[in-house]
């Protein structure tokens, strides 16, 4: 057993840059595993210096600007557009969630009415002990929400105070990240041992991807969200903003997230119209929207495809999703993609070609 094992490591970990590679990927890992909570804010300035450096280097290769007046004003727009989020967009979506709660009791008692019809209707397939278990549930359920929603409340002073922080250091970081990004990557460097050339070849097969996955997740964020509220005011849906919001979002979670968005706005429309034209009508627009996204918008926005298997995407979200939150969902393919990309660049020790390498030499001395 010990000769197997020690076979399996004097393949895989003898090679000095892979046990250095190996080396970063733990200290990255532990890194922003338990210190993540308190380093959130410099993770996030440096996602949005990441996006935002795109249209800069772009901007200086064009020789349209210099690389700190271009700075500068990429830095400007981005204020202004979360200026313009804050002021503007945030405002409505929080208003519509407020009047979403203050109907949600009687859009509960209208489904009660519903399900109370069930048993006249469909006597053989559902019982009135069946529908008093699922209210008792569904009580149980509302109440457990409520509670959750009065933690929330109390701890609202501090969550302000959180986003107050992030809207204060996050810009700040960006800036900096932005305008000395080169100092910050030389002093890095300067402490990183001199035998990474397989860190520095992954890096730089992984950067490409990385960068137009984060640009092309953010566009399809806007666009699908931008187009689905634009159909939901056009078709007179309630709540359209938010909607909107949640649609948009869901395409950070492949496969899942669709499904699951499906529901609030189901139920929203069917609380509003019933079993009317107008419901139908809107989930084939809603159908069309989520066709449009996965076979014409995706293949648009992502010039290199992720060569990976639906179970591997859903794996990662799990794993990734899990350790991280929010983060973890929105880079778990770009990371699952770097944990293939590192499986298969791992190098390794063949000794059956050593071996017969050494055979030959023996063979053409003799």
């Amino acid at each position: 057993m010990s000769n197997v094992f020690y076979k399996w490591f004097k393949k895989y970990f003898t090679d000095p840059e892979g046990v250095i590679l190996g080396f970063l990927l733990v200290l990255g890992f532990t890194v922003v595993i338990f210190m993540g909570d308190m380093l959130a804010p410099l993770f996030a300035g440096v996602v949005v210096a990441y996006l935002l450096e795109g249209v800069v280097g772009w901007c200086v290769a064009s020789h349209i600007l210099k690389r700190t007046p271009a700075v500068i004003v990429v830095f400007t727009f981005f204020m202004t557009i979360l200026l313009f989020l804050n002021i503007a967009i945030v405002p409505l979506v929080f208003g519509q969630v407020t009047q979403f709660f203050d109907r949600l009791p009687d859009m509960i008692a209208r489904g009660q009415q519903t399900l109370l019809a069930l048993p006249q209707n469909y006597p053989n397939f559902v019982s009135e002990e069946q529908l008093n278990q699922l209210f008792v549930e569904m009580g149980s359920t509302a109440r457990a929400l409520g509670q959750e929603v009065l933690s929330l409340s109390l701890a609202s002073i501090s969550g302000v105070f959180v986003l107050l922080i992030y809207l204060i250091l996050v810009p700040v970081l960006v800036f900096f990240f932005l305008m000395d990004k080169q100092k910050i990557l030389n002093w890095v460097t300067s402490y990183l041992p001199k035998e990474r050339g397989l860190a520095i070849r992954i890096w730089t097969e992984m950067d490409q991807q990385i960068g137009n996955y984060i640009r092309g997740k953010i566009s399809e964020i806007l666009i699908v969200g931008l187009v689905s509220y634009i159909t939901f005011a056009i078709m007179g849906l309630q709540y359209a903003m938010l909607l909107g919001v949640l649609v948009g979002l869901s395409v950070i979670i492949p496969y899942v997230g669709a499904v699951a968005v499906t529901f609030p706005v189901a139920i929203i429309a069917y609380f509003q119209w019933g079993w009317a034209s107008e419901f139908a009508w809107l989930m084939v627009a809603y159908g069309v929207i989520q066709a449009l996204d996965g076979n014409v918008l995706v293949p648009l926005l992502f010039s290199e495809a992720v060569n990976l298997h639906p179970i591997a995407i859903i794996t990662s979200i799990l794993v990734f999703g899990g350790l991280w939150g929010f983060w973890g969902v929105f880079f778990a393919i770009p990371l699952a993609t770097l944990v293939k990309s590192v499986l298969t660049s791992w190098p390794h020790f063949d000794e059956e070609a050593t071996s017969s390498v050494v055979d030959r030499k023996e063979k053409d001395a003799v």
